[in-house]
């Protein structure tokens, strides 16, 4: 590494050169009168408004449509509940229908009116097919 003295006279560098100033503008535009400022202050307020409308109308069909699909919903499972309640009783009517329709009680009931199964002996066919002798 090489000594630095301190004592030597230092580079000076050259100046910054300055910047250039543009030259105003001769066609300046007027400052706006109070009447524009307050007007275009209005402007703004009003457009927010209108937009917070147009959200708090989305907003509002949005929450109209959650409603009607929980209605819906309601409807949907108030029917299920029907429908399953139905399946029973169809399940109790057909187990009501195999126990009236049963062997058992026809020949009990059969027995109450008078009525005896034939003996086997004396049971034949007769054969209905034509052209059979």
């Amino acid at each position: 590494m090489a000594a630095v003295d301190w004592f030597a006279q230092a580079e000076v560098a050259e100046p910054a050169p300055v910047p250039r100033r543009r030259p105003p503008r001769t066609a300046r535009r007027p400052a706006a009168p109070v009447r524009s400022r307050r007007r275009l202050a209005r402007r703004r307020v009003r457009g927010n408004i209108v937009w917070m409308i147009l959200f708090a109308l989305l907003l509002s069909g949005v929450v109209a449509i959650n409603v009607a699909v929980l209605r819906a919903h309601v409807a949907v499972s108030r029917l299920d509940g029907q429908r399953a309640q139905l399946k029973a009783q169809n399940q109790a009517l057909a187990s009501r229908l195999s126990a009236a329709s049963s062997a058992p009680r026809i020949e009990e009931a059969a027995h109450r009116l008078g009525l005896v199964q034939a003996p086997a002996v004396d049971t034949s066919y007769l054969d209905l097919a034509p052209g059979r002798p």
